[in-house]
């Protein structure tokens, strides 16, 4: 949306790009600033596989999405690419980490998704599209966040959030910034642009995988991934009340499933941390352990 609000001289591989290097200036500001927490021990480097896996990853994001929504139009590609990528969490969750999500945590999922894709599409004037190759790269970057949180779980565990992002976030714009170069030459951009980049890099990149980073250390990576089919809502919302469009009834109905679906997952995560209660048969022995306590003191 920020970029559709600039006026749009910026190429979308260079956008992306320039996305990524701005968020990892943001996330070597707050690395340089917030001191490792005393909870989360800092033992001085990351696992270079995990940095570089996780910055491939979001590399990959940004350029498939990009490049997808080029050739599908970007309500489609929305759809496809924040749709697929819970579904991508929970099976990489599944084989990966043994973990596989319940039967309601896979309900709620889909109930989101369809959700998800019934807003983006109905809320958007028009589909373009060339065929199954801009559906695989926005299917691949769904796949690419989908890995991407996985590792970043991994990495919460050895390094505060700041430190986390920083290093992916670097490695990504260390890729992606030869690419949009490769691809598109010089940029060409004006103060809007600059500006656009800035507040997506920033705002709607920094300070979000921040958060996502430390949500990380409370709930499984399928969940995170899930409970960022918010982004959509908030994009409505503002396309709605800054954008002034107006969205089919389709969308709406969308934009209720999407928030019943979520709010079912987070039941779901919150019911896997509440401690279990006592069983019938530890409950049973207590009552009668209770009752013969009190039968000798009368």
């Amino acid at each position: 949306m920020a970029q559709a609000l600039a006026d749009g001289t910026l190429s979308a591989p260079w956008f992306g790009a320039l996305r990524l290097a701005t968020a990892s200036a943001f996330f070597a500001v707050c690395a340089w600033t917030v001191r490792p927490s005393a909870a989360v021990p800092f033992t001085g480097s990351l696992a270079a596989r995990d940095v570089l896996g996780a910055g491939l990853c979001m590399a990959v994001y940004n350029l498939a999405f990009f490049a997808g929504i080029g050739t599908i139009g970007v309500a489609l590609g929305t759809a496809v690419a924040l749709g697929s990528g819970p579904i991508w969490a929970g099976l990489l969750q599944a084989v990966l980490h043994r973990h596989r999500p319940s039967a309601a945590w896979w309900l709620g999922t889909l109930v989101a998704v369809c959700g998800g894709v019934l807003m983006t599409l109905g809320s958007a004037t028009q589909v373009t599209g060339r065929g199954a190759s801009g559906i695989l790269l926005c299917l691949l970057s769904g796949l690419s966040y989908a890995a991407y949180s996985l590792l970043n779980q991994r990495m919460a565990r050895a390094a505060p959030a700041s430190t986390i992002t920083f290093r992916a976030f670097g490695v990504a714009a260390a890729i992606a910034l030869p690419a949009a170069w490769m691809t598109g030459g010089a940029p060409t951009c004006t103060g809007a642009d600059l500006v656009a980049v800035a507040y997506t890099g920033i705002v709607t990149a920094g300070l979000p995988y921040l958060l996502f980073s430390l949500a990380l250390r409370h709930i499984t990576p399928a969940t995170g991934v899930t409970l960022a089919l918010c982004e959509p809502v908030v994009a409505f919302a503002l396309s709605v009340g800054v954008l002034g469009e107006r969205p089919g009834g389709s969308a709406y109905l969308g934009l209720l499933l999407v928030v019943f679906g979520v709010l079912c997952v987070v039941r779901q995560e919150l019911a896997g941390h509440r401690p279990k209660g006592r069983s019938a048969d530890e409950r049973d022995r207590m009552l009668a352990a209770e009752s013969s306590g009190g039968s000798r003191t009368v």
